[in-house]
Parts: C-alpha cells; structure tokens; sequence
C-alpha cells in the first residue's frame, strides 16, 4: 500500500473496520529503530502507515496514560473505561465479537433473552446478505451503545471534577503517539502485514458478493 496516497477518511475507514482483536506488538518491536523522516511524503506515509500497524498498542499506551492521571479517583477510572469501550464499540469487529460473547453468555441463563439479543436479518440480494449492513450489539443499533456510554461516562467526569485531567492525559497520550509514530522507523513486518490485510479486505467483499 503507497500510505502517500492514503486519506485520512481511508485511514479511519480501515481502523473503524480492521479486527483489533490481535495482540499489541512486543515492546523490542515496538521501541526498536526511531529516526526522523527526511521529508514530509515521507513523514504522511510513516504516520498513516505505524497508526495502522501499531494501533493496538497506542490503544493501550492512551489508556494507561488516563488511568496513571486518575490513580486517586476510582470514579473517574471508571468514566475513562466507559470513555474506551464508546470508541471501541465503533469498531466493527469489536462490536460484532462483544455482541456476540454476551449473547452466548446471557444464553446460558436465559436462552429466551438471548434470541431477542440477535441481530434483525438484513435484507439481501438474490439470498445472498447485503454486504453493507448496519451493525447491531446485542440485537440493538450499535449508535445505542455508543450514545450510552458517552452520555454515562461525561456524567462522570463531571461529577469527578477530572475534565481537566482527562483532557490533559488525553492530549499527553495523544501527543506521544503522534511522536512515536512520526519517529518509529517502518519495518518490513509492517508493509507485509499491510499487504495482508488488504488481501483480507478483497477476500471478504468478494466473497459476500
């Protein structure tokens, strides 16, 4: 993949899709050769190109970074992981594995509860699904989980009084992951991992076609 020509709203629409369910990078990975790009093409595509391959790990890095500002505050620990699970439920991947897992959790208390957890069926084309469907958790519209959790969690830091601190350990997260990436030199497990994924991508529509 040439990152140059990479848009941003190409480079949210990969990682609002990509399954993060994969491990974060080791730490002698994820810390091995920085060097500063020669260019800016060349700094576009190294930024695009390591918040692709290192998402997950700068996930983790944010969220330790909030929970090391609210280490006094429970309460606030709390609205930071409301705060995560908003932005993650706008992943599909997560949002389809969560609503899954708590369907097959509730399933075994309440098999009854767990069919209206399903998914409604979408229409679709021939008998084939629609390839462009809407995404549901626990057999509601996704925006209902997302809206929730934030709603709850801005409650919370506002009655934790750590809107400051959240927004200054936000920006310290943000920040260093914008420095890491913009110094952390690509490595060829990083483009064939790329190539990999777009191989997936093609694969999969192809074969909902």
């Amino acid at each position: 993949m040439d990152w140059g020509n990479v848009t941003v709203e190409d480079l949210v629409d990969a990682l609002r899709e990509v399954d993060w369910s994969s491990p974060p990078r080791p730490p002698s990975e994820f810390f091995s050769r920085f060097t500063v790009p020669k260019s800016f093409a060349k700094w576009d595509s190294r930024l695009k190109c390591n918040l692709y391959y290192y998402r997950t790990n700068y996930f983790i890095m944010i969220v330790v970074i909030l929970g090391l500002g609210f280490l006094t505050r429970p309460l606030a620990i709390f609205s930071a992981v409301l705060t995560a699970l908003s932005v993650a439920f706008l992943n599909d991947s997560f949002a389809g594995s969560f609503s899954e897992k708590a369907t097959r959790t509730t399933r075994q208390f309440s098999p009854q509860l767990a069919a209206k957890m399903r998914p409604p069926l979408t229409p679709g084309v021939r008998g084939r699904p629609s390839a462009k469907r809407a995404i549901h958790v626990c057999g509601q519209p996704r925006w209902v989980f997302v809206l929730t959790c934030s709603l709850v969690s801005f409650a919370l830091w506002y009655i934790s009084c750590g809107l400051f601190t959240v927004s200054l350990a936000l920006l310290i997260g943000l920040l260093a992951t914008v420095l890491h990436a913009s110094l952390r030199t690509p490595n060829l497990k990083a483009r064939l991992n790329t190539f990999r994924e777009e191989f997936r991508a093609v694969w999969r529509n192809y074969s909902e076609i």
